[in-house]
């Protein structure tokens, strides 16, 4: 497993400036209480998990459990492949999409592409998330597009086929909350729900519910995994219920 790095572009900064509110208390202590820089560069924080297994994309409906509290710098939660040198040729190629907060501005959709040699594509979605709204968000290969992509949310596609080429069966999907100070003694808080986490077995879709590997668990943040109630099922039977966490700041 490879160590993570900013998986949400700087330019998400300039993108959003335009959409700036008003500011919120924010809490703040020492940078090392923040517990960032085990699974990514200092200043970086991750809760959330990989896949066991090499699929074709994941799915997940992630909503904001309470209003994120960012000092500096942000605090996101995501599902994507790809990564730093996780390129076919150590390159840097990552797909993601989910929700992020920035400093005095509300929580945001996006979605953002990384093609080998290229600076990161941040694309906006919407420029508001409320407290308790759920989206349904996948980053999929395309049925008989081996190494193409497209990027999905709420059952719609949101971008144009995206040619990632040699990424067919290369990578093991992440659904995870990210938080970045900022290079400051801020600590980020947040709360993020990953209901519904699925991955894809062949391009297209054959969905199967994601299996955890990996755990991305800083210090100072949590990884919940939710489990469903016991209760009857139907004479036909029903689904597993899909893999759920909750990744939040203690």
């Amino acid at each position: 497993m490879r160590t993570r790095g900013a998986l949400l572009a700087t330019v998400v900064a300039a993108v959003a400036a335009a959409w700036l509110a008003a500011p919120r208390d924010v809490a703040v202590a020492s940078a090392a209480a923040c517990g960032a820089g085990t699974h990514g560069p200092k200043g970086y924080g991750y809760a959330g998990v990989e896949s066991v297994r090499v699929a074709s994309g994941i799915r997940a409906t992630i909503t904001p459990l309470r209003a994120a509290s960012v000092g500096a710098g942000h605090a996101a939660a995501w599902i994507g492949v790809g990564g730093p040198g996780e390129g076919p040729k150590g390159e840097t190629v990552w797909l993601q999409a989910g929700v992020a907060a920035l400093p005095n501005a509300p929580a945001m959709l996006y979605a953002e592409i990384t093609r080998a040699g290229q600076s990161p594509v941040f694309l906006p979605l919407a420029r508001e998330v409320p407290v308790g709204e759920s989206h349904r968000l996948a980053v999929l290969e395309m049925a008989g597009r081996p190494g193409v992509w497209r990027i999905w949310v709420d059952g719609q596609p949101v971008t144009d086929p995206i040619a990632l080429e040699g990424s067919h069966g290369l990578w093991k999907p992440i659904a995870t909350a990210e938080t970045w100070n900022g290079g400051t003694g801020s600590c980020n808080r947040f709360a993020f729900r990953f209901g519904g986490v699925a991955v894809a077995l062949s391009p297209g879709g054959s969905w199967r519910m994601l299996e955890p590997g990996f755990t991305f668990r800083d210090r100072g943040h949590v990884v919940k995994q939710l489990r469903p109630a016991p209760g009857p099922r139907s004479l036909a039977g029903e689904p597993i219920e899909p893999y759920a966490f909750d990744a939040l700041s203690a």
